[in-house]
């Protein structure tokens, strides 16, 4: 019994549409019984063999619905009517233009006898013989379970807010009902799958008692004891998008209070109502038109909301914006390039500087005693050529530290200075408080995609340590005494292609890592894999990449995806696990009190290991290629882990 809620630009292009005659509605109609009724339905609200259009139709103008009565959906069963005269699909259009969901779509206002004796009464939203969601009075979420004749109010007792969980961005949950004793008993709790989704890159988030799951301008709140659907938000995507947005690509949300806060895929960040769905307020961050787009998770911070855009492959000039939680207003805008005359633009010699890269499409870290947002930082651009940018190429391939109300820049750190293989530093990192060679100190760690570990203070900035975790690192020898790499010569992409290690893909990417405080050890999923880059000359244009080449694996060269468990007092790797699978996976790490070690193994296996040694303890095979990290909570005092596989929530609980 959910609501769909329709954004603003398809209302308007609905609008000015103009109204079809009688006779073109009944002629539609007609069509749509001999054509479309017998999958869809005759009313539109699905049958046997084909699902419900009456609630999609709104979501496409006109000419997208003639395009899909031309061409079908052939892979999900959908055949193409290419016999279609334009006078029929006018019509047929018009027909289904009148369709409406059923009405019990819509919520019923019904009272609940709780099991203190108190009455709850409000509108029903979802109900099953095991489970009720109710939006009370207050226009708050309330989850309810049968007890007798009576109903019990359950909620989390262990939320995760933010994309990773807490502001430190370490992947480290404190839960332990979970643990090497018992993981062997992990069993699927409950799946929820979001529809016309490709392989999700979500991570889930969970405040009292709700799971919110996005895909691109869709987002889900779910009961997350029972993966019942409350609400739905959802907009139309954005036609001629280009980047990773344009692929359906959303990793989730952040949650302040009764606020959650998205991106959509054309670079605005809106704010929804957590109860209800409702758009509040809805910012436009950067024209999607000169090649921006966003996926990432949204930060907030006090009283700001912090998010940042992607497009660096396209060559956007990235940024980190704050905005204020309650009206959108835009606070500060850190640019990670500066603009020519700038501090940093000397690093950029070249014209190169007029479509730089940068881009900052992943999730920062705060700490709040420093009251400090450090934020990582994507490639240069073109990708692959630095011709027209020589130098470092300031603040690209960097985690850059802001002052929390201002945006300005305390320190950086470049891990890939004047980077030419797509190194971006777009991996997480974690903030750390530990004795450090004999002292306390405030650490930032980050296992990098150009193969190297490196541990900052991340107060000052100061480089304290580095070490290769990869197998095989050729474009550098080594890490100087301040962090900067010593590069080996000629490791540049050529027009006939140049082998380096690491690949493209990175020793690492985004997908999460995580710091255990109780082992002292930092689980990092990595890739030993070389790759062949080519170089290809090519100018920016609004609308294409902006890559300068291409890239793939080096042939006949085994590739291996390792978890590895690296010492960050040392370096040193104290255990890996090897798996066995494509080395074309992407997802993450999960550890917890319990010294269990979650993560996505590359054979499309659900897998747990020791946090100790490694030792192999679970696993759930749910074939499916890895894009999305998994994430911890407990309900009504039961601890659940839960990941998005392929199109799928999967929520995990002991039997």
């Amino acid at each position: 019994m959910a609501r769909t809620r329709i954004g603003l630009a398809c209302a308007v292009a609905l609008l000015m549409c103009a109204r079809p005659s009688a006779q073109n509605v009944e002629s539609g109609r007609k069509a749509f019984v001999t054509r479309c009724a017998s999958c869809h339905g005759t009313d539109g609200n699905g049958g046997e063999l084909g699902p419900a259009v009456a609630a999609r139709v709104i979501l496409r103008t006109d000419d997208e619905l003639r395009m899909v009565l031309r061409t079908g959906f052939p892979a999900a069963g959908m055949p193409p009517f290419s016999t279609l005269s334009d006078a029929e699909a006018a019509d047929l259009v018009a027909f289904v233009r009148t369709l409406k969901p059923r009405t019990s779509t819509v919520p019923v206002r019904s009272p609940f006898t709780l099991a203190d004796g108190r009455v709850l009464d409000g509108l029903v939203l979802n109900r099953t013989h095991g489970d009720v969601q109710v939006l009370d009075a207050k226009q708050r979420i309330q989850l309810l379970r049968p007890e007798g004749n009576r109903y019990r109010a359950v909620t989390s007792q262990a939320d995760w807010a933010s994309y990773n969980g807490g502001p430190d961005g370490s992947r480290y949950s404190t839960l332990a009902q979970i643990d090497r004793s018992n993981v062997e008993r992990l069993a699927p709790k409950w799946m929820f799958t979001l529809p016309n989704t490709s392989r999700l890159q979500v991570t889930p988030v969970v405040v009292g008692g709700v799971m919110y799951v996005t895909s691109a301008n869709e987002c889900w709140a779910i009961d997350a004891g029972s993966g019942r659907e409350i609400w739905r938000y959802q907009r139309p995507r954005t036609k001629g998008l280009i980047g990773n947005a344009a692929g359906g690509v959303n990793r989730g949300v952040g949650v302040a209070g009764d606020r959650l806060f998205m991106v959509t895929d054309h670079a605005h960040v809106i704010a929804l109502d957590r109860h209800t769905g409702a758009l509040l307020w809805d910012t436009e961050m950067a024209d999607w038109r000169q090649n921006y787009n966003a996926t990432g998770a949204p930060l907030p911070v006090g009283n700001l909301v912090i998010t940042g855009t992607s497009g660096g492959d396209e060559g956007v000039r990235g940024f980190v914006g704050a905005y204020d939680q309650a009206t959108g207003k835009e606070v500060w805008r850190f640019w990670t390039v500066p603009a020519p005359g700038e501090r940093g633009s000397e690093t950029w010699q070249g014209k190169g500087i007029a479509h730089p890269g940068g881009s900052t499409w992943m999730t920062g870290a705060y700490d709040r005693q420093l009251d400090t947002v450090y934020w990582t930082v994507g490639n240069p651009g073109p990708d692959l050529i630095g011709d027209d940018r020589l130098g470092d190429n300031l603040y690209t391939d960097s985690v850059v530290a802001l002052d929390a109300k201002t945006g300005g820049l305390k320190w950086h750190f470049q891990f890939t200075p004047h980077d030419v293989w797509d190194y971006d530093a777009q991996e997480p990192t974690a903030l750390v408080d530990m004795t450090w060679q004999g002292k306390p100190r405030k650490l930032l760690v980050q296992a990098n995609r150009n193969g190297f570990l490196y541990v900052l203070d991340r107060a000052t900035g100061e480089f304290l340590s580095g070490a290769g975790f990869i197998k095989n690192i050729t474009w550098a020898s080594g890490l100087d005494p301040h962090g900067r790499p010593v590069r080996v010569p000629g490791m540049e992409p050529s027009p006939d292609g140049k082998r380096v290690c690491p690949s493209l893909d990175g020793a690492t990417n985004w997908y999460s890592s995580s710091f255990n405080p109780l082992t002292n050890l930092y689980y990092v999923q990595t890739n030993d894999k070389c790759g062949i880059f080519t170089r290809t000359d090519q100018e920016w244009a609004a609308g294409r990449g902006f890559m300068g080449g291409s890239f793939r694996q080096a042939p006949d060269e085994p590739a291996r995806r390792l978890l590895r468990a690296i010492d960050i007092r040392t370096g040193k790797v104290a255990w890996e696990v090897a798996q066995t699978g494509n080395v074309n996976s992407w997802g993450g790490v999960l550890s917890t009190a319990g010294r269990v070690v979650f993560f996505g193994d590359d054979s499309g296996a659900f897998a747990a290991v020791d946090a100790e040694n490694g030792r192999r303890l679970w696993s759930f095979q749910t074939s499916q290629l890895w894009k999305a990290s998994p994430m911890t909570y407990v309900f009504d005092n039961q601890q659940y882990v839960a990941v998005a596989s392929g199109s799928t929530i999967i929520a995990f609980g002991l039997r």
